[in-house]
């Protein structure tokens, strides 16, 4: 399953039923789980895990070195979980000594020209479209759609059911279960349609919808909104979800669409 033109390091650990085309790079320290399609003129460098059943198209290349300055060598890693794609000319770089690795969840959807940077940590199930360029220690959780073309800072958090409008500039974080679009980037909404379509019931979304309207449509600011929710909305596991969310956040959460 390794065609005659692929340059395969023999100390690469390689999978059951593992397909490798023609001119693709495989470095020594890799190891590529079974039934994974790694196709022509991909490069797999040193660091890379790659998991069972992925796809990886050409041109791209996993596991290059972080392109920040205080990188020094240091053996890292760039981990793809199971059942990802991984489109052209995608490039996923390994990790720093700030975490020693980055990591891409399972059935994932990288679309083509993405860049994900060192120490990133993406979710299960999330899809990134075109041309999204994902700066260092950036963490999207599991469902996140991202539109093509977004730019997103690096250390900045995307919650789990987000949906990002294509072209974004994302500087801060995005709680869970919204949408995000405008450009400078605000909440628009919550992600009804996706939270529909992954079986939330009625009840969650109207106590989401809830939250929301106190964090932005009450012109409260953030820690009043939340001392607002903690009283009045019963405590169940999206309103927690939501609400340390929001503490825990070091740059911010995005703004509300009418102050932009």
């Amino acid at each position: 399953m390794i065609h005659q033109l692929a340059v395969v390091h023999p100390e690469a650990r390689i999978g059951n039923n593992v397909e490798i085309g023609p001119f693709a790079v495989v470095a020594r320290d890799v190891e590529i789980g079974d039934g994974t399609v790694i196709m022509n003129n991909a490069t797999i460098l040193d660091g890379a895990r790659i998991g069972r059943n992925c796809r990886v198209f050409p041109g791209a290349v996993i596991s290059g070195i972080p392109q920040d300055l205080k990188f020094k060598g240091e053996e890292t890693l760039a981990i793809v979980g199971d059942n990802t794609t991984l489109r052209e000319c995608v490039t996923v770089n390994r990790g720093t000594a700030s975490k020693g690795k980055t990591v891409i969840g399972s059935n994932c959807l990288i679309m083509a020209y993405s860049h994900v940077a060192h120490d990133c940590v993406i979710g299960n199930y999330v899809i990134i479209s075109n041309a999204t360029q994902v700066a260092g220690e950036v963490i999207i959780d599991d469902l996140a759609v991202i539109g093509g073309g977004t730019l997103i800072h690096q250390f900045s958090h995307i919650g789990p059911h987000v949906m990002i409008q294509g072209g974004s500039k994302i500087n801060k974080d995005i709680p869970p279960f919204v949408k995000a679009a405008r450009d400078p980037i605000a909440y628009t909404g919550i992600n009804i349609v996706g939270l529909r379509r992954r079986n939330f019931s009625p009840e969650d979304i109207n106590a989401i919808q809830e939250i929301y309207r106190y964090l932005y449509l009450s012109q409260l600011n953030v820690s009043d909104a939340i001392e607002r929710i903690e009283a009045e909305i019963p405590q169940s596991e999206v309103r927690d979800q939501i609400l340390d969310f929001a503490r825990a956040s070091k740059r911010g959460i995005l703004r509300g669409y009418e102050w932009c």
